[in-house]
């Protein structure tokens, strides 16, 4: 058996095609046909459901996948680690963001890329749900996300600022009302994030604490969709305040605090809890504790407010 064999195996579960898969593998059909005929024979189990095309893995194959998922990440992490220095480091990060903590995403990169000026970073925005997908199936190093709200299994956390929600709405809306109740909210047009971002699962939770139910006429999966919204017709959003400087909201809506409000929520650094350490992982660890990144991160969301 040979490691490249069980790539083979990840891209043709990832595909679904076996001349996809070949071709993405640069080789032939037969040739990828050959290779998973001999992990079989090594494992003595038969691993992929065959028909005239490619119909799935069997109940073994996908143990195998898991393993051959593990093992090929692995690989390629020793090759990076034995080819280069960690002042060398090239390669490319992958860190999934949660949507609330884009805004404010700019800072790690500014910190990791001058430590390591020949990396390049590829950052995600994508739930937490699916972030913790990506790490268990190592295709994320880490994420930016919720640290204390559904928190995420297997990882390393690294705390680096607290959210808090903010009401916009309209010029005038609320008639220039200091501070909004969440009992004003229920019977208001909401826009919101959907039930799938963690976000408004948080914010249903404190409605729900304030016995306040909040029935969105219009949801999405982006901020970026719900400001439209507000911008072109009378909705009412709660948001996250790091995105008033972003978009601008300030200067476009009216922005209240919600009246008695204590939901707060930290966001942080999460990396996958696993030794040996992938060599960018550990590039992020060391870069997390050779500078003051936590507080650049405090300092950005206390000048929000």
């Amino acid at each position: 058996m040979l490691i490249r064999h069980l790539h083979y195996i990840t891209v043709l579960a990832r595909e679904g095609h076996f001349a996809r898969a070949a071709e993405i593998c640069n080789i032939t059909q037969p040739t990828l046909s050959a290779a998973l005929r001999k992990l079989e024979e090594d494992f003595a189990v038969r691993l992929v459901e065959r028909d005239h095309a490619f119909v799935g893995l069997t109940a073994e194959g996908k143990r195998v996948l898991a393993w051959a998922t593990q093992i090929s990440s692995d690989f390629e992490s020793l090759k990076l680690d034995l080819a280069e220095a960690a002042a060398d480091l090239r390669g490319t990060l992958k860190i999934g963001v949660i949507p609330a903590a884009m805004p404010i995403t700019g800072l790690f990169t500014l910190y990791f890329l001058a430590a390591h000026p020949l990396a390049k970073i590829d950052l995600q925005a994508i739930t937490s749900r699916q972030i913790q997908i990506g790490l268990d199936s190592l295709e994320l190093h880490g994420a930016i996300t919720y640290l204390d709200n559904e928190p995420l299994q297997r990882v390393i956390q690294f705390p680096l600022y607290v959210e808090r929600y903010v009401v916009i709405s309209k010029r005038g809306h609320f008639r220039d009302q200091g501070t909004v109740p969440w009992q004003r909210l229920e019977n208001e047009p909401l826009c919101l994030l959907n039930a799938d971002m963690q976000n408004r699962r948080i914010l249903d939770a404190a409605a729900r604490r304030n016995q306040v139910s909040l029935d969105a006429q219009v949801t999405a999966n982006s901020f970026l969709t719900v400001c439209a919204h507000i911008r072109h017709g009378g909705w009412v959003s709660i948001v996250p305040e790091t995105l008033l400087p972003l978009y601008g909201l300030e200067e476009q809506f009216d922005v209240h605090r919600i009246a008695g409000d204590s939901t707060r929520h930290t966001i942080g650094l999460a990396l996958l809890d696993r030794q040996p350490m992938a060599k960018m992982t550990r590039a992020v660890f060391d870069a997390v504790f050779a500078s003051d990144l936590a507080d650049s991160f405090a300092k950005a969301n206390a000048a929000i407010r």
